[in-house]
């Protein structure tokens, strides 16, 4: 491996760091957005809610705009334009303005995190492929986990005077220097093949119509599940959830029938039939699930349930992005017990109402965990998928990430807020935690039964039977 493709290993975390850290900075700028702008509780749900569903619903599509023009291309592209809608962000004079640069940030983020992960696969191998997965683990779990701590510390410090406005603009600078290093540190991709005869052009066809549906598809799922809590589920919520499957079952359909006709479909469907990356991505789905739960609860008992200030319940956080970050640097096969033993540690913590800094020890298991689990995970899910559907299993494979942590959020906040119906903090916590050990031992359920991994091989060429291994690299 030169050192070149090394040095193009931090641009691509820069860019997963922060457009993963953008889902959560905003939170705790609310109140400053609120007051500066006069905006509405509306307008302000979609200030946070904006960047979620626009994320979520342009993955799949982007994946195979990668495959159509260059992962490289798509990532630079997608990175300019993150840093222009961040910019507009922090200049917003209005709430309005503000939520339709936050749906900018969504799309350009959409269009980034498929890229990364197919770089990374085309970029390193072997034992390297295990490394860079283990820091864009490392990327994702941090920014997750202390995205509202830096917001907060970015809204209090109040650099040069501009408040809320620094958690945007602090993207301008990172991004703008990340795109200047791209050109140089990211390699050039090899030539196309020739086309084979009678191959004609449906490789370069990008199918509108499938995009319009899965677009729509994953808007009618995410929307009410993001929407639907806060407004105390409205009847449109139960309409558009209702809407998604059949609007999901005619892209299916439709991606079926374009590969039977000879044209290439927007969404291989080829890679749902390993069942390495199937059975991944249920398990990819209830961790990040898990993660959005255990950040929601936490926000509410440490401040409203102990009475804690945010800075107090931001210190009491870091020892789970402490654990995080330790044993990201060396993951390996037991996260998933250590993460089940974290949150069933929590569990007693919680019921025996003991003091701030049992709760950060509990805290610090649960993040160690994550840590060993996450980057695992992730290389195993795309480890056996061809490399010609390397931007459909990534695609998928974000969606799945996205739509998982929201479901989490939005089951276990359904559960807390039911539980605390008569006032009391500790039992809702303790309900809620409920979820959050059953999340987990699914986890460790996909660890201990997970099905072989087959080594991937580009489409025609001849499979020799690979000896038996596990799927989750050493």
């Amino acid at each position: 491996m030169t050192a070149r493709r090394w040095a193009a290993l931090p641009v691509l975390l820069v860019a997963v760091f922060v457009t993963t850290l953008d889902f959560f900075v905003a939170n705790l700028a609310v109140p400053s957005i609120r007051a500066d702008l006069r905006a509405g509780d509306a307008a302000v749900q979609f200030v946070v809610a904006g960047y979620g569903l626009a994320y979520a619903a342009g993955l799949i599509t982007s994946g195979r705009l990668g495959d159509l023009y260059g992962h490289r291309r798509m990532f630079r592209a997608g990175l300019a334009l993150f840093t222009v809608a961040s910019a507009g962000c922090g200049l917003a004079d209005g709430a309005a303005w503000l939520v339709a640069a936050r749906v900018g940030q969504g799309v350009a983020a959409a269009l980034l995190a498929p890229q990364v992960l197919t770089l990374l696969g085309e970029l390193y191998r072997g034992a390297d492929r295990a490394t860079a997965f283990r820091w864009y683990g490392t990327a994702v779990g941090l920014a997750g986990v202390s995205g509202q701590a830096i917001g907060g510390v970015l809204v209090s410090a109040d650099p040069l005077g501009l408040g809320w406005r620094a958690c945007f603009l602090v993207n301008v600078p990172i991004g703008a220097a990340a795109l200047a290093m791209t050109g140089r540190l990211l390699p050039r991709p090899l030539p196309s093949p020739p086309r084979r005869a009678g191959e004609g052009t449906s490789r370069a066809w990008l199918d509108l119509g499938g995009a319009g549906l899965v677009t729509a598809g994953q808007v009618a799922v995410v929307l009410p599940l993001i929407e639907g809590r806060e407004q105390g589920w409205p009847p449109w919520a139960w309409w558009c959830l209702a809407a998604s499957g059949p609007i999901l079952v005619a892209f299916v359909r439709r991606q079926r029938r374009l590969a039977a006709s000879g044209r290439t479909p927007l969404l291989d469907l080829g890679v749902f039939t390993d069942r390495t990356f199937t059975w991944g991505l249920v398990a990819v789905a209830l961790l990040f699930g898990t993660s959005a739960g255990l950040s929601f609860v936490l926000a509410l008992y440490l401040q409203d349930g102990l009475g804690l200030g945010p800075l107090a319940a931001g210190a009491v956080c870091t020892a789970l992005n402490t654990g995080f970050f330790a044993a990201s640097l060396r993951p390996g096969r037991f996260g998933a017990p250590v993460l089940l033993l974290g949150l069933c540690l929590l569990y007693d913590v919680v019921a025996r109402a003991a003091q701030p800094y049992q709760v950060a020890l509990a805290l610090l298991v649960v993040g160690a965990g994550m840590g060993l689990i996450m980057s695992p995970l992730l290389s195993s899910v795309l480890s056996a998928v061809r490399p010609e559907r390397a931007g459909a299993a990534a695609g998928v494979l974000g969606t799945v990430q996205e739509t998982g942590g929201v479901l989490g959020g939005t089951i276990t906040g359904t559960v807390f807020f039911g539980a605390l119906d008569g006032g009391d903090w500790r039992s809702a916590t303790l309900t809620a935690l409920s979820v959050l050990v059953a999340g987990a031992l699914g986890v460790l359920a996909h660890a201990v039964l997970r099905p072989r991994a087959r080594t991937p091989v580009p489409a025609g060429s001849v499979r020799r039977r690979p000896r038996a291994r596990s799927s989750w690299p050493r």
